[in-house]
């Protein structure tokens, strides 16, 4: 069995190098599926878990819960509940015992046993920034100021849950196999050069 963790910066082109490397390698890929599997079980929405494990936003976030619309005391045991399901849907991933690719959640820390290549993808601000207005939805604010707000505040958001839930630091060097800086980069013509990388990755690591 073979895990791809992949870490990014909000704009780096991440999800996608994940999405075309599964797709090459013929890898399961889990992205949003783990926020989906947990909020099925929970019976809550998608929306309220993707913003309680990223963004900690416990005063200000609505709870759909048993198709009833409240707010629930006290936040933290959610937080913790949620948090614990996370960990136990990543490991359940890597249970399977399938070759697969894993986006965020923190799951390079989580399967560290399972020996996964883990990748981390940046890229500088002006690449962020553009790679945000192509993918922008209708009616989002596609100001170069909004964007770039956004992104200092998401990866802010990435680096503090990171180290409150790994004790590690996000993006440093030393915790990742390869660093990809996608700045000067097609993430289509990227893709193949990863993948071999990771498959020389895996062949050494038997």
């Amino acid at each position: 069995m073979r895990i791809i963790t992949i870490s990014r910066e909000f704009g780096s082109g991440g999800r996608e190098l994940g999405k075309r490397l599964a797709e090459l390698l013929g890898y399961d890929y889990y992205d949003r599926e783990i926020i989906t599997a947990i909020a099925k079980k929970h019976d809550m929405s998608e929306n309220f878990v993707e913003n309680a494990l990223e963004n900690h936003w416990w005063q200000t976030v609505p709870l759909t819960y048993h198709h009833s619309f409240a707010m629930i005391s006290p936040m933290q045991e959610i937080q913790t509940t949620l948090l614990v399901e996370e960990k136990n849907v990543i490991e359940g991933i890597a249970k399977a015992g399938k070759d697969c690719i894993i986006v965020g959640r923190n799951a390079d820390v989580r399967l560290k046993d399972y020996e996964p290549f883990r990748i981390f993808v940046c890229a500088e601000m002006d690449a962020k920034i553009k790679r945000c207005i192509e993918r922008a939805n209708d009616g989002e604010d596609t100001s170069e100021k909004a964007i770039k707000k956004n992104i200092k505040s998401i990866d802010k958001n990435r680096a503090r849950n990171t180290e409150l839930i790994t004790g590690k630091k996000w993006g440093a060097p030393e915790s990742y196999d390869l660093i990809v800086n996608t700045t000067k980069w097609n993430i289509k013509e990227l893709t193949p050069v990863v993948a071999e990388y990771a498959n020389k990755f895996f062949e050494r690591s038997r």
